[in-house]
């Protein structure tokens, strides 16, 4: 009974991100759902996901609960994933301590991979100089820095400028990530015609 119900919507959710490979960056004092969020929802649409931090190792959130870096920021920097996940919280402030994890956002966006940012996650997208000139959002705390670095700061759920995608807050992820899954079948679709 319940393979009738369920199963073609899992296929379907499995197939859409199928042989992508998508980074997302953690730190201590992460916001818990801008990390869990996106790993459970990539996942599930059959993406390879990859946790990636300073070091490799546990990392705590805002509130306590752990995350696992599996991967080494330095062992990851010639990398090139399909797309590059910045969650919020305080840990992007932390992040920008890490010139690996800075050097693979303006790596990423250079070579015109999705990166996309939420929350005070746009701080990173400032360090890597990857803003100028380009709309934005991120936690209104930070409108100044993003105006300061050359963005264009917008209020708003989702904003998408080139391959760069933006969100506010926790309340943003359902747009969030499927802004970021809309990016990634137009990046398919491109490569394959």
């Amino acid at each position: 009974m319940y393979d009738k119900v369920y199963s073609p919507t899992t296929r379907s959710m499995a197939m859409e991100l199928s042989g992508k490979s998508i980074a997302i960056f953690v730190e201590n004092n992460y916001q818990e759902m801008e990390v869990w969020y996106p790993i459970f929802r990539f996942q599930e649409g059959g993406a390879e996901v990859s946790i990636i931090g300073p070091l490799a190792g546990r990392y705590l959130s805002k509130l306590g609960y752990p995350v696992v870096a599996d991967t080494q920021a330095d062992m990851a920097k010639g990398k090139l994933f399909d797309a590059l996940i910045i969650p919020g919280g305080f840990a992007p402030d932390l992040m920008r301590l890490s010139s690996e994890m800075v050097e693979m956002v303006g790596h990423h966006v250079e070579k015109g991979r999705v990166v996309a940012a939420i929350c005070h996650g746009s701080w990173m997208l400032a360090s890597a100089n990857a803003i100028r000139g380009k709309r934005v959002t991120g936690a209104p705390s930070i409108k100044d820095d993003l105006n300061n670095a050359g963005g264009h700061y917008e209020d708003a759920e989702v904003v998408c400028d080139g391959n760069l995608i933006t969100s506010r807050k926790p309340s943003d992820l359902p747009a969030f990530c499927r802004a970021i899954v809309s990016a990634l079948a137009s990046a398919s679709l491109r490569v394959a015609a």
